[in-house]
């Protein structure tokens, strides 16, 4: 079942999409992957029009024709009774496309034990990296080198050796006391600001914590007690080893700072947290 310009297609619809359009042809697309909690997208945490403000900026930044809102969330609401999980696609024409899926099967057991992470070379460049574009191969294929060496995420980087993000999500480490997330630079440090990221960050300052925000060079990677990263979907994981050459870093994974900065996902979010 998915959702594609305005109307449902199921199993037995007939062939419709964009198979000669330059979204297919040249990633020529942006999207947001929203986790739908308790089938409600005005729940908080779903982050629903945190999610439309994202591709609504997106859509402006490339000055595309901008989708029917109201189509999208008709095709949102249609879809978030049948997945946990919802991928909403935008084209440059104001298309839209809406796919659902299951949660990954091993998502309970990484949140507790945590995964492995390779750490990628700089040739691995994800394409225009404050937006989420439909051109995420260079993502794909840095997870797929990682399988090939046990791990299960790759964490990106740039030319100067600077730790940027995984290729699904954002980057958390702890130390000092403190949490430390990185920040890019206008050159060659952008990563993705994350909605997970932000409505952590927006927790954490709440309560009076301050998270230290700045490229993570190897001045900053010494002495992290706990590493973790981020998104909508798995929320946070954390990182248990991470393979550099021949040098293996391992971290707590059921350090008391992931434990703490978790729960504050389990309980119910206030409204604003999507803003």
């Amino acid at each position: 079942m998915q959702w594609y310009s305005g109307g449902l297609l199921l199993e037995d619809s007939p062939v419709k999409g964009p198979f000669d359009s330059a979204g297919l042809r040249f990633g020529a697309s942006v999207f947001s992957t929203m986790r739908v909690c308790q089938q409600k997208l005005e729940d908080p945490r779903s982050q629903f029009s945190a999610h439309c403000d994202r591709l609504a900026h997106s859509i402006r930044a490339f000055n595309w024709q901008p989708p029917n809102w109201t189509s999208v969330y008709r095709g949102c609401a249609q879809l978030k009774t049948h997945y946990p999980v919802l991928r909403i696609t935008l084209f440059a024409d104001g298309t839209e496309w809406i796919t659902g899926r299951a949660l990954p099967a091993q998502l309970n057991a990484q949140q507790q034990t945590g995964v492995a992470c390779w750490l990628a070379p700089p040739t691995y460049t994800r394409s225009l990296p404050l937006h989420k574009t439909g051109n995420y191969l260079a993502c794909q294929l840095a997870r797929q080198q990682a399988q090939t060496y046990g791990a299960q995420e790759a964490i990106l980087t740039n030319e100067r050796g600077d730790w940027l993000e995984t290729a699904t999500g954002n980057l958390w480490g702890y130390a000092k006391g403190q949490w430390w997330t990185p920040i890019g630079d206008q050159l060659s440090n952008q990563c993705l600001p994350g909605l997970m990221r932000t409505r952590l960050q927006q927790s954490l300052s709440k309560d009076g914590e301050q998270v230290n925000n700045q490229p993570w060079n190897k001045s900053v990677l010494r002495g992290f007690d706990a590493i973790a990263y981020s998104n909508c979907v798995v929320e946070l994981v954390p990182i248990h080893t991470i393979l550099d050459g021949q040098i293996k870093l391992e971290y707590d994974p059921q350090h008391a700072s992931l434990m703490a900065l978790r729960g504050r996902l389990t309980s119910s979010a206030q409204p604003g947290d999507d803003s």
